[in-house]
């Protein structure tokens, strides 16, 4: 049986050398206000460096305006990289390493304007995802459309190499742009773009390779895919287990792997419900709505540790990449789970929202299980004026959320 001790021992991924196996996963922040990634964003991610993980995700940053699904989110754009250098030069001086989650929300987006009019998706008709944003249509994307959106992605990890970032993550799950090419509830296109699990992943395999020219041996590239989408009709495991076999051939050099879907399956995000409370503490009259509906369907779920993890071995049986589990790991009993079924290393989010200094506590035999209880009170403070945190241990800051990174 492997010991857990493998989870505190270094890795290679790509050109990067990690401290140890504990990634902090992206979870949308919402500092960045007005899209300057802000003071309370820098100080986020140096804690979680500080606390002992390897490298901390910085979750979505948009590859173009028209990306983004909020206003408030980092774009990688030239007013972005001042602030973005004040948080990877925090990150390295706790020697972590930081990554910037690239990505395009396609059909999913909450902004009040877009450049192209109806939002991009793999295929066009009716948008489920834009009922409470007025979209209720998106376009499919033509050969200059995903021409131009790759060339978006690579300009992003340029940026983000530029920002001193040591690692981005092409992010192809969760119902995003990329996602919508993978799922076969949004894919239906008859071109060489649709068809099979192998098929739909052909174009966001082009956006991999040419990240990997531009970036690749200087950045680790690592793509988030989902091992089941979470509802009826949706992706699984065999799918993910197609998808990730293009990936390794594509040459990603790691895969992290989540699960669940924004607009139809959000509670396998997390592998629990979201509460009441925490629904009437978002501020966002658009968001409180959907989530409200949300809760109209969603399945009575309890939280329980490693609820991905039958999903990933499946996965991890039929690919020899690097792979990172995510889904649930709180513990160390978990994390040595994780590294017993040859999973290279271990992301995790609330827990580590909980506690920055879980994996220092884990490593000095101070703490054997995160107190996270899985409220996911912390889902619903993305929206706040302080942006995430733990509301069991962590205070509001709306005023460093005020204050630009680089300030």
């Amino acid at each position: 049986m492997t010991s857990p001790a493998a989870a505190f021992t270094p890795i290679q991924i790509g050109p990067l050398k990690l401290r140890n196996r504990f990634i902090k996963s992206a979870t949308n922040e919402g500092m960045a206000k007005g899209g300057v990634p802000s003071k309370a964003l820098v100080e986020h991610h140096r804690r979680m460096a500080a606390g002992g993980a390897a490298m901390t995700t910085v979750a979505y940053c948009s590859v173009s305006a028209d990306g983004r699904t909020f206003e408030d989110q980092v774009s990688l754009d030239r007013p972005s990289l001042p602030h973005l250098r004040a948080l990877t030069d925090a990150v390295h001086r706790e020697d972590g390493a930081a990554c910037a989650q690239i990505t395009h929300g396609g059909a999913f987006t909450f902004l009040p304007k877009l450049s192209s009019g109806s939002p991009f998706s793999s295929s066009g008709g009716f948008n489920a995802a834009g009922v409470l944003s007025g979209r209720f249509f998106k376009t499919a994307m033509r050969r200059g459309d995903m021409d131009r959106i790759a060339a978006e992605f690579v300009a992003g990890a340029r940026l983000a190499r530029e920002a001193g970032f040591d690692a981005v993550e092409i992010h192809m799950g969760h119902g995003y742009l990329l996602s919508q090419f993978i799922s076969p509830r949004y894919n239906r296109r008859r071109d060489e773009y649709g068809g099979d699990a192998a098929q739909r992943t052909r174009y966001p395999a082009e956006i991999l390779q040419r990240v990997l020219d531009a970036v690749g041996g200087e950045l680790a590239v690592t793509c988030k895919i989902c091992v089941t989408e979470g509802y009826k009709g949706g992706a699984g495991p065999a799918e993910a287990v197609e998808v990730a076999k293009v990936l390794e051939r594509s040459g990603a050099h790691l895969l992290v792997l989540s699960g669940g879907m924004n607009v139809e399956a959000p509670w396998a995000i997390f592998g629990s419900n979201m509460p009441a409370a925490a629904v009437e503490s978002v501020q966002s009259p658009i968001i409180k709505i959907a989530t409200r509906m949300m809760r109209l369907w969603e399945p009575k779920l309890s939280f329980h540790e490693m609820y991905f993890l039958e999903h990933s071995r499946q996965v991890r049986a039929a690919v020899r990449m690097p792979l990172a589990y995510l889904g649930g790991a709180k513990s160390i009993a978990g994390v040595g789970q994780a590294m017993q079924d040859g999973f290279d290393c271990v992301v995790m989010g609330r827990a580590l929202i909980h506690d920055p200094g879980l994996v220092n506590k884990f490593a000095r035999g101070e703490a054997t299980v995160s107190g996270c209880t899985a409220c996911n009170e912390c889902v619903a403070q993305m929206y706040t004026p302080g942006g995430t945190r733990c509301v069991l241990t962590q205070d509001a800051n709306p005023e460093l959320n005020r204050i630009p990174g680089a300030a």
